[in-house]
């Protein structure tokens, strides 16, 4: 697979200090530039940016995949195997609850993947993966 661009999403969160905490501790996200109402981190190369607002959300929606009812929208990485297990072994070090529990889905089928969701504290869901055939990501 050739060299991906890195992408950048805006995400709202309603306080700060507990993101700059989750994301730069927890997450192990370095952090970029920063303003009163929103600071830059660097999650694996791509560029987050977590923006202060004060107006309310909407309601969660949710998505039936697998067996598992999947938050929409959410947003993470595909990484390797082993960076996915490190990642998930530090989210149950630092007591992270889990939306869908690190497991294997679609097992023996195209498109196995390794899959874990959570959410930040303010409530935007993130979704991690691993597949051990990266060629697998798009099949179909």
């Amino acid at each position: 697979m050739a060299d991906l661009a890195p992408f950048h999403i805006a995400f709202p969160v309603d306080n700060l200090d507990a993101a700059r905490h989750f994301y730069g501790a927890v997450l192990g996200c370095s952090e970029g530039r920063s303003a009163p109402d929103w600071i830059d981190f660097n999650l694996y190369g791509h560029q987050i940016v977590a923006h202060r607002i004060d107006t309310p959300r909407g309601r969660a929606a949710h998505n039936p995949v697998d067996g598992h009812d999947v938050p929409v929208p959410h947003f993470g990485v595909v990484l390797p195997p082993a960076e996915w297990q490190a990642l998930a072994e530090r989210l149950k070090a630092y007591d992270v609850a889990f939306v869908i529990e690190p497991h294997t889905r679609f097992p023996g089928q195209p498109g196995e993947q390794s899959t874990m969701f959570f959410l930040d504290p303010a409530g935007n869901a993130l979704e991690f993966k691993a597949f051990a055939d990266l060629a697998q990501l798009f099949a179909k």
